[in-house]
């Protein structure tokens, strides 16, 4: 490749669509999830009633909008990882210094979300060592080492299928001690049997008996990051941004979400023992997602109206910054402050309306570090 051609490849390397997409996806964490179930409570219509009830998790079996919303961020995170990746090694840079980077941030994603579960408080003696960012960090390492140490995308595919037909095997028809095969009870599982053998600390769900962020739940959701990171080659492949790329994310999700719905009677949708179905319908559900944010963003360009501009922007403020809002929000009692400032007009119209006032101050937080340029990198 000439050194015009990299160089043109490198300027428009950003995906503009995943920014949004991530930003969508944290929209919901941040508030966005919140504000319906206080709209729902508030004004008691049918209509947002179904709404709210989407916006909590499903205790086992079955499937609600908000089980999409921890598997999407997984996938992004894996979009960019050829991006990342690609821009680096097309520069000269070696495999062994991506390596290193790449184990790093693996590390401290599993740091940052062990003192997202407290550890800066004094509590290590009962901590909880698993978390969301720790199986987000461990996702996006093994998937982006698997990338680094593979130019073929069919060696990929492979690694991907490899890896959900190995958790689906051990799931469905490895027995250990006390328990059978299968997935009918909880803390019966292989799941629950890895997370009391191999986990420190405290064990979330069933009365300390396992935890839905354990080894093997981090092992088959790196399928997710895998199937990220083939969109995001898909996606960069040097051409420019058309209706093919499109098609080809849109039917690739369809038949993925129809695979998972057949075989869910067999093999249910579990997103605590993070099951490969349950990986199959989330993959699915976010390569279409994708596929609709790529068409409207990068191929239409329909994000250069003032009303579509500033929504594209409202979610790309959210999206540049996830990781930063992500562990601000903990840290920090936003729903104090939106009560001590709004609460007067809660008593009126609503709890709905502190809900959105800390919706509000999340994105003016993330606006301001926008505007500078403050990006949390890691």
């Amino acid at each position: 490749m000439s050194k015009t051609t990299i160089e043109q490849k490198i300027k428009h390397e950003r995906l503009q669509s995943l920014d949004v997409l991530r930003g969508f996806d944290m929209f919901w964490i941040i508030g966005g999830g919140s504000l319906v179930v206080a709209l729902a409570a508030t004004t008691g219509w049918p209509w947002l009633n179904t709404l709210a009830v989407q916006m909590t998790h499903v205790e086992w079996d079955g499937f609600r909008f908000w089980d999409l919303i921890f598997p999407l961020f997984m996938f992004i995170t894996g979009v960019a990882i050829p991006y990342a990746m690609g821009s680096r090694l097309e520069k000269g840079v070696g495999r062994s210094p991506l390596l290193r980077k790449i184990v790093k941030r693996g590390i401290i994603l599993v740091l940052l979300g062990i003192i997202y579960n407290g550890a800066l408080r004094g509590e290590l003696t009962n901590i909880r060592y698993v978390s969301v960012l720790g199986q987000i960090g461990m996702s996006y390492m093994f998937a982006a080492i698997i990338f680094l140490y593979t130019g073929s995308f069919r060696v990929r595919l492979l690694w991907l299928a490899g890896i959900m037909v190995l958790v689906a095997v051990l799931q469905l028809f490895v027995s250990g001690p006390g328990f059978g095969p299968g997935l009918a009870v909880p803390s019966e599982t292989i799941n629950a049997w890895l997370d009391r053998a191999l986990v420190p600390g405290r064990l979330a769900y069933g009365e300390g008996t396992w935890d839905a962020l354990g080894p093997l739940e981090t092992f088959s959701s790196i399928p997710l990051a895998l199937m990220g990171g083939l969109a995001g080659s898909l996606l960069r492949d040097g051409t420019p941004a058309s209706l093919r790329k499109t098609a080809t994310l849109g039917v690739a999700g369809a038949v993925l979400i129809v695979a998972a719905i057949l075989i869910s009677p067999y093999y249910p949708l579990i997103k605590v023992a993070w099951t490969t179905s349950f990986s199959m319908l989330t993959g699915g559900i976010s390569l279409m997602l994708l596929a609709l944010f790529y068409f409207i963003i990068d191929v239409k360009k329909w994000t250069s109206g003032v009303i579509s501009g500033n929504i594209a922007l409202f979610f790309r403020v959210i999206g540049l910054n996830s990781i930063t809002i992500y562990m601000v929000a903990r840290m920090t009692n936003f729903s104090h402050t939106s009560g001590y400032l709004l609460g007067w007009l809660g008593e009126y119209w609503g709890r709905w309306v502190v809900v959105a006032g800390v919706l509000a101050i999340h994105w003016l937080l993330l606006y301001y570090l926008y505007k500078r340029k403050i990006f949390l990198r890691i």
